[in-house]
């Protein structure tokens, strides 16, 4: 596909709303949806009836064995529907790789396509009783048989491979990824629904935490929670008409190896190539480039996957994210600085799946930011997942 995506700003967000985030909440992650998504709506300025289009994602990213119940670990864009007694013309559901990215191109076709008036997109995240990643399974089948009896199992060994490939091949050090834990961790410690609110992270203290993984400790990954976020979107012409100012959809990429690999095996070439791929894409659809970006957010589900997007979206030569990270090139509060973490991140909020760098691009583009606030920002683009996995949006303040 060339030249601009022809749904280019024809989609805006007009309203929002995130619970609070939780280890683990004191009601279900079905009726803490409910709640959100009802918030949402009046924050759009609308009532529930006039929402005609439900979309969501529903991965469990969960690699042990705890079982996926639609309102309890989950919740579908037909559950939802079904409890605010709405009548959806459209309902759909994210089942690919770059759950929020792919949540959005669906909300986007189906409002150009003229399938819905209003969409609600809610992605709701539980952290399920005991351990998250624990499984009683005694077979590893298809496969997974290849690596588990080996002890490659779950994300964290994934992660470690590509991380130990990065720091050998160029050198980086987990001084210079205590940047990155401190930056995630003091700008959630500045947001109230984080669930690290007030709790900012030292290097002191993550330079002493015990490898998991090695070169992986704890603080290195998302902390599971449960957590709701719901965003209202509708057409360009409808957005005029709402209380706070609209955000477009400038355009979005996603990307997928071509070469197939054992499950959870993720080469560093073969992360940064798609990524590039990846990036191509999308700024030839946008018709920008990172130079053009104020904003953007970077994943970082994983510490290691910041240093990848910056380097996937050209912000940093490769083997170079490392230096610049270092160097106090993402700190939020330098106006020089590139602000990747700004929103807090998945490290600085709690496991959302993409949600933090979504909501930082609308609260910062929208006005609504609060103390946080950051002038000038026309421009902010949102990462999701891992470069070869996941994808892009770019959104704007103007429909240009």
């Amino acid at each position: 596909m060339t030249g601009r995506l022809d749904a280019s700003n024809k989609v805006a967000l007009v309203g929002y709303a995130q619970s609070a985030i939780e280890r683990h909440a004191a009601v279900s992650l079905g009726a803490l949806t409910v709640d959100t998504a009802r918030a949402a709506v009046a924050d759009a300025g609308l009532d529930v009836a006039q929402v005609d289009g439900f979309v969501t994602p529903t991965l469990f990213p969960t690699a042990g064995a705890h079982s996926v119940v639609d309102g309890l670990s989950v919740v579908s864009a037909n559950w939802l529907a079904a409890r605010l007694n709405a009548n959806p013309r459209y309902a759909a559901g994210f089942q690919g790789l770059g759950q929020m990215p792919g949540a959005v191109a669906l909300a986007v076709n189906a409002l150009v396509a003229g399938a819905a008036d209003y969409v609600l997109l809610h992605r709701a995240l539980h952290n399920p009783p005991g351990r998250y990643h624990g499984t009683a399974a005694t077979e590893a089948p298809g496969p997974q048989q290849w690596t588990v009896p080996q002890g490659y199992f779950g994300p964290l060994a994934m992660i470690a491979l590509a991380y130990n490939e990065y720091a050998q091949r160029y050198g980086a050090s987990r001084e210079d990824m205590a940047t990155v834990l401190v930056e995630a961790r003091k700008n959630g410690a500045r947001i109230p629904w984080s669930y690290w609110y007030e709790r900012p992270l030292t290097a002191r203290e993550y330079l002493a935490e015990p490898l998991l993984n090695d070169p992986v400790c704890r603080y290195d990954c998302d902390i599971p929670v449960d957590g709701v976020a719901a965003f209202v979107l509708t057409t360009a012409e409808r957005a005029r008409d709402h209380p706070h100012r609209p955000v477009y959809v400038t355009g979005y990429a996603t990307g997928e190896p071509a070469r197939r690999r054992l499950p959870l095996h993720w080469p560093l070439d073969d992360i940064m190539s798609v990524g590039a791929e990846t990036t191509r894409r999308l700024w030839e659809r946008c018709g920008v480039r990172a130079k053009d970006i104020d904003l953007p957010q970077v994943y970082d589900g994983f510490s290691p996957l910041v240093y990848f997007w910056l380097e996937a979206l050209g912000h940093c030569p490769e083997g170079e994210a490392h230096r610049f990270v270092g160097d106090g090139g993402i700190d939020s509060d330098d106006p020089a600085a590139l602000p990747v973490l700004s929103g807090g991140g998945a490290l600085g909020n709690g496991r959302m799946h993409g949600v933090p760098q979504m909501l930082e691009c609308y609260l910062q583009l929208s006005g609504r930011a609060g103390a946080r606030q950051r002038p000038g920002t026309t421009l902010a683009l949102a990462c999701q997942s891992s470069p070869h996995l996941g994808g892009v949006v770019v959104y704007s303040a103007e429909a240009f």
